[in-house]
């Protein structure tokens, strides 16, 4: 909230904020964090929201670390969504260590110890101005490929650095942000089949350029759609507002958009088998929209059209409580 107001009086987010989190979750339990979580996650819900991707980062030590991604395997027991877990542990630097120690504790410790206990999917990394260098990058992110993570990179979305040209050179299942990715860097990511997940509610809250939708279909790379969700950037928890903003300021039409949160964003997750289409041997994730288009739902901004929920064939949000 604190940083929010700060940028409303005119203030320039540079990261720093994640730091605030982090001591918020520290302090916080598992229990605590399992219960702040829950509400939102149902929110996110009967908004037509079936598989949520969550990544750790706000720990950055061991125990903390784990203690999120403890967390969101205990909401995925109990909720009917799909979480998908992802280890980020190499988010932001912790202000009690020096930066190569915390790299090496990065790679020695923390990066085994969450395979050992399967708690997460993918590893992600923040490769950025002021944050993890292409270098450091990816050396982490080889350490976790052999550990047997898929490869995310928060990609260029500060400033140009060679992020998804490294994406690309990875294979990386995808690359997020990228709003000052280069023509290069597009390239890198059309032959390596990297998914590109564009943020916009990001981009919107922080008054910043948007990524540059068009030149990455055009050049072939797979785009899906995200929230972005988080308390410092972007505190916004809808996906038919950011579905607006990619029509509005991504000049993306309702057909791409609709494939950006669908069938692009489950291979963004590497669910694109299992999910994100209709299609005989799928998990039946439905939505009935009360709407006459698809075209509706980026239209009513901000207006929730989602009237009937189904996750894995059963009903988990719909009119007067009839779930079941």
């Amino acid at each position: 909230m604190a940083e929010f107001l700060a940028r409303a009086r005119g203030e320039k987010y540079t990261g720093g904020g994640i730091l605030n989190t982090v001591a918020a979750t520290r302090a916080a339990s598992e229990e605590e964090l399992v219960q702040l979580a829950r509400p939102r996650l149902r929110r996110m819900l009967v908004q037509g929201v079936t598989t949520v991707e969550i990544k750790s980062g706000y720990g950055l030590t061991l125990a903390d670390e784990l203690k999120i991604l403890r967390a969101i395997r205990r909401l995925a027991e109990e909720l009917p969504l799909t979480l998908v877990p992802t280890f980020m542990g190499a988010h932001a630097f912790p202000p009690e260590l020096p930066r190569e120690e915390y790299i090496r504790l990065l790679i020695a410790e923390m990066i085994p110890a969450v395979a050992e206990e399967k708690l997460a999917k993918f590893c992600d990394i923040f490769c950025d101005r002021g944050f993890y260098s292409v270098e450091e990058a990816r050396e982490i992110l080889m350490v976790a490929k052999k550990a047997g993570f898929g490869l995310k990179i928060h990609a260029d979305e500060l400033a140009h650095v060679g992020a998804a040209e490294l994406a690309g050179e990875l294979f990386a299942t995808s690359a997020e942000h990228l709003l000052h990715v280069s023509e290069e860097g597009i390239r890198a990511l059309a032959q390596a089949g990297t998914v590109a997940v564009l943020l916009p509610g990001t981009a919107f809250l922080l008054d910043e350029p948007y990524p540059p939708a068009r030149k990455l279909i055009e050049a072939g790379v797979p785009v899906a759609l995200g929230t972005d969700f988080n308390p410092g950037s972007c505190p916004l928890a809808s996906l038919t507002f950011v579905m607006s903003l990619a029509v509005l300021k991504l000049k993306m039409s309702p057909e791409e958009v609709l494939t950006a949160v669908t069938i692009n964003a489950a291979a963004s997750l590497g669910l694109a088998g299992e999910i994100g289409s209709i299609e005989p041997g799928k998990k039946a994730d439905l939505v009935v929209w009360d709407a006459a288009s698809f075209a509706e739902i980026p239209y009513w901004m901000g207006q929730n059209l989602a009237w009937v929920v189904v996750q894995n064939g059963r009903i988990v949000s719909a009119p007067q409580g009839q779930a079941g």
